[in-house]
């Protein structure tokens, strides 16, 4: 074995270890937007506040990663929205009341904080001299209009609550769309190189960009409200931490919520620093911190991503091939397939 072999071997060793076995404590995930992060800092600080040792996981990916990871164990809590829950994760068979979504994430052994305050829901957006221009104030009117380009997040493009049933729900003739980095498709819409884009309505570039954001008049989108999902058992093992985070329900407004992402975003303040001002003005909580450089954080974030998605990517190969040898009817001796760790 060569040198070059041994260490790559080492290094895949390492980014397929579940984070359980190389962290103590709790491990807190995010998604991979500012608003997530800064809800995560906050959970951490607020842990932290609780004597309690914890590591947050940033940036890790989308619903689907970041939910797998907590089902596994490989983190313990991270914050989620109502509508995500009920389309993206349960799926259309369950009831989108608060009542039935806590039932039926508490038969996979987790719980749901009630809402945090916020309500962060999806929207389409145009530039305002595009819209004025075009005579466009809400989703129904892009029917008339159907050579617009849209340009949407990689994630709304797949997910159920997205782009696909959208379009049937208000029968959009729109052919040319295409999927992007979330960040990328403001300045393409800057540029004019795009028509419409997808936004959170918490989001705190709607101002910088001088976005309308359409109505949606057929009522498609559901309500966001910010929670926090976390593992059944973190009760039993950190019961004073559980009482500490759920100080952060019903206390962050809408208007809270964009003003911390706005100073992320466009004041270029760090996520750990907002979350703790944050928790000082509302909850009187004192937090102890050290920045990160952004070149720092971002190459954290990198490596986490990069230990989900390489996680993630083995587990659906592995269950591909489960099907493929199910369904072909021939003998095999291979072992039956385990599910594996996200991260």
């Amino acid at each position: 074995m060569t040198r070059v072999t041994a260490v790559v071997l080492l290094l895949l060793a390492v980014a397929f270890t579940p984070l359980s076995c190389r962290s103590t404590g709790i491990k807190v995930g995010s998604k991979k937007f500012t608003e997530s992060v800064v809800l995560g800092e906050m959970i951490k600080s607020l842990a932290e506040d609780a004597k309690v040792p914890v590591t947050h996981y940033r940036e890790l990916g989308g619903t689907k990663l970041v939910y797998q990871a907590l089902l596994n164990g490989d983190i313990d809590v991270y914050p989620e929205y109502t509508g995500t829950i009920a389309e993206e994760i349960l799926g259309a068979d369950v009831a989108d009341s608060q009542a039935a979504m806590r039932d039926a994430l508490a038969a996979r052994d987790v719980l749901m904080s009630r809402p945090l305050g916020f309500n962060n829901t999806y929207a389409l957006g145009l530039l305002k001299s595009r819209a004025s221009e075009l005579g466009i104030e809400k989703v129904s009117d892009l029917v008339r209009h159907p050579d617009l380009i849209l340009g949407f997040s990689n994630e709304f493009v797949d997910r159920e609550d997205g782009w696909k049933n959208l379009k049937r729900h208000y029968d959009l003739p729109q052919r040319n769309v295409s999927g992007l980095d979330h960040d990328l498709a403001y300045r393409q819409l800057e540029l004019g190189a795009i028509d419409v884009i997808d936004v959170y309505t918490t989001d705190a570039k709607i101002g910088i960009y001088d976005l309308k954001l359409l109505e949606d008049d057929l009522n498609y989108f559901p309500r966001y409200e910010a929670v926090l999902l976390y593992r059944a058992d973190l009760a039993a093992r950190y019961p004073d931490m559980i009482d500490s985070i759920l100080r952060l329900e019903g206390i962050i407004s809408e208007t809270k919520m964009m003003t911390a992402n706005s100073r992320v975003e466009l004041d270029r303040v760090s996520e750990t620093r907002v979350a703790a001002e944050f928790l000082d003005g509302e909850l009187g909580v004192t937090v102890e911190f050290e920045e990160e450089t952004r070149s720092e954080e971002h190459t954290s974030e990198l490596q986490s991503r990069r230990k989900l998605v390489c996680r993630h990517l083995l587990e659906k190969k592995k269950k591909n091939e489960k099907k493929k040898i199910t369904t072909s009817g021939e003998d095999s001796e291979t072992e039956p397939l385990h599910s594996h760790s996200v991260l």
